[in-house]
């Protein structure tokens, strides 16, 4: 796995490259701060243009699932994160409903959470989070 990530990366580290998911997954997704602490991105601001916003959308999606397939991401893995971003396409293309569930949804939020639980389990990245439990000591 990591022969492959390291060969298909040419240069840039799998931690590189979720860092870049993760900034573009950001501002797709989360990157503003709406009264009531509501957070959209611009993911939904660009699809309230019609037919060309989720067309524009669903292809800058789109990058994230090609780079989880650079990394060596597995078949099953890849077709899951190809179904966030149709479902995200199909149902934001719908006028007004479609554009709150743009809001609501976050697949690009979600397919980095696939991709980078993936990799830290697969060994390709080193976890995020670290596991632990605690005990008390009296």
């Amino acid at each position: 796995m990591r022969a492959k990530a390291g060969q298909a990366m040419a240069g840039s580290t799998p931690e590189q490259v979720m860092a870049r998911l993760e900034l573009l997954a950001h501002i797709l997704d989360t990157a503003i701060l709406l009264p009531g602490n509501r957070r959209i991105g611009l993911d939904a601001i660009v699809g309230l243009i019609p037919v060309i916003g989720d067309a524009i959308t669903t292809a800058i999606s789109s990058y994230i699932v090609w780079e989880a397939r650079r990394l060596g991401a597995p078949r099953w893995l890849i077709a899951r994160m190809a179904a966030n971003v149709a479902i995200d396409g199909v149902v934001g293309a719908v006028p007004l409903v479609g554009d709150l569930f743009d809001a609501a949804f976050k697949a690009n939020r979600r397919n980095v959470q696939l991709l980078r639980r993936h990799l830290e389990r697969s060994g390709a990245l080193k976890p995020s989070v670290i596991d632990v439990a605690a005990t008390r000591l009296d």
